[in-house]
C-alpha cells in the first residue's frame, strides 16, 4: 500500500490568516452536538429493522433560508428547483435525507404530514404547506430485499424522533445502509453511514454539517491524507488506495449505485443566493474527505440552510469557507463511527489490520 498524502496548513487556518491549527483553536471551538448545535434545527432517524436502510430528517419548524448544489452526476431529489434563487419560495421546513433510492423520496410525504399536522408551513390562503426538500441514496443492494425501503411513514417517524440533542452517528436512518469504496465492487466494499460536525466562533456564529456517506469513493482523512475506508485488497484485510488504483486503471465500479448527500446550516440569516453559494463552497468538503467524488454515478447532493438566529453580520465567503471544513470533519466521522454488516466490514473492523 502505497504511503499517505500528507496535507499541511488546515485550510480553515488559511481561511482565518492563522498560522496553525493552534491559532483555529484560539478562534473558535468544537460545538458538542454536530448539526443541532444551530439554534433552531432539529434532527431525527428512523432506521427500517427488516433491512438496513432508513432516513434522516432535518426539522426548521421555525423556517430556514435554504440553498441547493447537485455535483453529482446521478442525482434523486425532490423540490430542487425551489431552491433554485430566482424562484419565489425562499424559506423551508425540513430537508429529508433518505436511502432506498428513487423510491425513498416518499419519507418526504410522511415529514410534510407531520408539519401540517402542526400548522407549519408556507402561508397560502388555504392552508400552510410545508416546503421539505430531499434527496436520497442507492442502497438496495444491501442486505436483501430491495423491495423493504423508506415511507411516508419512515420520514414521519424520524420527524417525530426529532430533537435537539445531541445527533446519533453512524449505521443509522440514511446512513443504514450506506457503504464505501466500489471502485472494485460491492464485493471489497466497507461500511458507510451518517456524520455530522460543527464550529462555533467566538463571535457566536455557528457552522455545522450532517452526512450520509454512500460514495464509490474512499473516505480521506484531509488531515493527515490516510485512508478511514474504502476499497479493501484483495484479501480483503487491508485498504488498496483508490488513488493507487485510479492511477493503474484498476477500476471495476457499476454506475448509477452511490451518492453522498448532506446539509450544512448556519445561524446566520442568508438569502437564497448566499445559501446557494455555501451550499456550492461545502462541496469543497466532500472533494477532501472523498477520493474520487463528484462522478456520473454519484447523485452527491448538498441542501444549505440559514436560521437567523445569530444577530451578527454575514461573511458568506468565511462562512462557506467553514462549511466545507466541517462537511468534511462529518465525512471522515461517518466512516469512523459506522457498524460493518456483513460483507461490508467498518473501519473500526480493519484498525487492527492497518499497519
Amino acid at each position: 500500500m502505497t504511503s499517505p498524502i500528507r496535507i499541511g496548513v488546515p485550510v480553515l487556518a488559511v481561511v482565518l490568516g492563522v498560522a496553525g491549527a493552534p491559532g483555529i483553536r484560539a478562534q473558535s471551538e468544537r460545538a458538542p452536538r454536530g448539526l443541532t448545535a444551530v439554534e433552531g434545527v432539529r434532527v431525527g432517524h428512523h432506521t427500517l429493522a427488516e433491512r438496513p436502510t432508513g432516513c434522516t430528517v432535518v426539522l426548521t419548524e421555525g423556517g430556514a433560508v435554504g440553498g441547493v448544489d447537485v455535483r453529482g452526476g446521478a442525482p434523486g431529489s425532490r423540490e430542487i428547483a425551489l431552491l433554485d434563487p430566482v424562484n419565489t419560495v425562499a424559506v423551508v421546513h425540513g430537508i429529508v435525507l433518505s436511502g432506498g433510492s428513487a423510491f425513498g423520496l416518499d419519507a418526504a410525504s410522511g415529514v410534510v404530514r407531520y408539519l401540517e399536522e402542526r400548522g407549519i408551513g408556507y402561508p397560502t390562503r388555504l392552508a400552510p404547506v410545508p416546503i421539505v426538500p430531499a434527496a436520497i441514496l442507492f442502497d438496495l443492494s444491501v442486505g436483501g430485499a430491495p423491495e423493504i425501503r423508506p415511507t411516508a411513514d419512515c420520514g414521519y417517524r424520524a420527524a417525530m424522533a426529532a430533537s435537539t440533542g445531541t445527533v446519533v452517528e453512524g449505521s443509522v436512518g440514511a446512513g443504514a445502509g450506506a457503504t464505501i469504496g466500489k471502485l472494485r465492487g460491492s464485493a471489497r466494499a466497507m461500511k458507510g453511514g451518517i456524520g455530522t460536525a460543527s464550529i462555533r466562533l467566538e463571535t457566536g456564529l455557528v457552522v455545522a454539517a450532517l452526512v450520509a456517506v454512500n460514495a464509490v469513493g474512499d473516505v480521506i482523512d484531509p488531515a493527515t491524507g490516510a485512508v478511514v475506508a474504502g476499497v479493501r485488497t484483495e484479501d480483503g484485510l487491508g485498504l488498496a488506495d483508490a488513488r493507487r488504483l485510479l492511477r493503474s486503471g484498476e477500476v471495476t465500479s457499476r454506475p448509477v449505485e452511490n451518492t453522498t448527500i448532506g446539509v450544512v446550516a448556519t445561524n446566520a440569516a442568508l438569502t437564497k443566493s448566499e445559501a446557494t453559494k455555501i451550499a456550492q463552497m461545502a462541496h469543497d468538503g466532500y472533494a477532501r474527505a472523498i477520493v474520487p467524488v463528484h462522478t456520473p454515478g454519484d447523485g452527491d447532493t448538498i441542501f444549505a440552510l440559514g436560521t437567523g438566529a445569530w444577530d451578527g453580520t454575514a461573511n458568506v465567503g468565511s462562512i462557506g469557507a467553514l462549511a466545507a471544513e466541517v462537511m468534511a470533519e462529518a465525512i471522515v466521522r461517518a466512516a469512523r463511527q459506522a457498524t460493518g454488516l456483513a460483507g461490508y466490514p467498518a473501519a473500526r473492523d480493519l484498525d487492527g489490520a492497518r499497519p
